[in-house]
């Protein structure tokens, strides 16, 4: 099975996308299932991990009245306030729906590096393997020895770093970024997505400047805990779908077929519990 373990869908009039502005403005319109399916036919692509794009429990009920519709739609990573009082209410509520399968706190758009760690926000992420639900790392280069410390105090949490954590490819740096995801990865609870590099690359991208982050992932992760994701729409700032799925399957087509089929889908059939 071929799964896309990273795309988005939205309504701009739902209002709570604050995020978007200016700066984003080829992807700011409405994104529904209709409009990923010829890109995901053409791919070869029967499966979708639709991702939280708002900072609304809203939001998650958006995507997950989508995901009842719409078959494509394996799992839903959805967003809960980890410090309000009744997030185990959320949670165990949000659980009940079938394709729920985890959270994403926002980290890259808080200030406090550190705020993941807070003891409400841990209590919180404790209740998560209880629940069946994963963890999205939705982090930058500055989160990752945070990320490594959130698995050592809750190992049983299952984790992936979204985007391989946002590295600075546009400016060619690699330092700390490749230190930190040497150090992160000897945490076995902890997956990454290989999704969002050409975005960081920005729209002059190009695959030999994607290599040595690519190369850097597999080393660390090896092809057993990578999984690809396109990032759709938000991909579409820097490369089409097609263009980041053919980059993509470049830069891994030196493994083994079995290896590509585990990055291509099934990493994430087992991280998502998708049957």
């Amino acid at each position: 099975m071929r799964i896309d373990a990273h795309q988005h869908y939205w309504q701009i009039a739902r209002g709570d996308y604050f995020w978007m502005g200016p700066h984003v403005a080829p992807i700011v319109r409405d994104v529904f299932p209709a409009d990923l399916k010829p890109h995901l036919s053409a791919a070869g692509i029967e499966r979708t991990v639709v991702v939280q794009a708002a900072a609304t429990v809203a939001e998650t009920e958006f995507m997950l009245d989508l995901a009842e519709a719409e078959p494509s739609i394996a799992a839903v990573v959805g967003w809960v306030d980890l410090g309000a009082d009744n997030v185990e209410a959320t949670l165990r509520r949000l659980a009940k729906r079938p394709k729920f399968r985890g959270i994403r706190p926002m980290l890259q758009d808080i200030e406090d590096t550190f705020d993941i760690l807070k003891p409400k926000h841990l209590a919180a992420l404790r209740l998560l393997p209880e629940l069946n639900l994963r963890f999205d790392a939705l982090a930058q280069p500055r989160h990752l020895p945070v990320v490594a410390a959130l698995a050592d105090h809750i190992p049983e949490l299952a984790i992936v770093v979204d985007h391989a954590a946002k590295p600075f490819i546009a400016k060619g740096i690699i330092e700390p970024w490749a230190s930190d995801m040497v150090a992160l990865a000897k945490r076995p609870s902890v997956l990454c997505k290989f999704s969002g590099l050409v975005t960081e690359a920005g729209p002059n991208w190009s695959v030999a400047g994607l290599k040595p982050y690519a190369d850097h992932l597999l080393v660390c992760f090896g092809p057993e805990r990578l999984m690809f994701g396109s990032d759709w729409p938000v991909c579409e700032l820097a490369a089409t779908y097609e263009n980041w799925l053919a980059a993509a399957k470049e830069l891994l087509a030196g493994l083994a077929l079995a290896e590509q089929d585990a990055v291509f889908g099934g990493n994430a059939a087992r991280f998502y519990g998708i049957a």
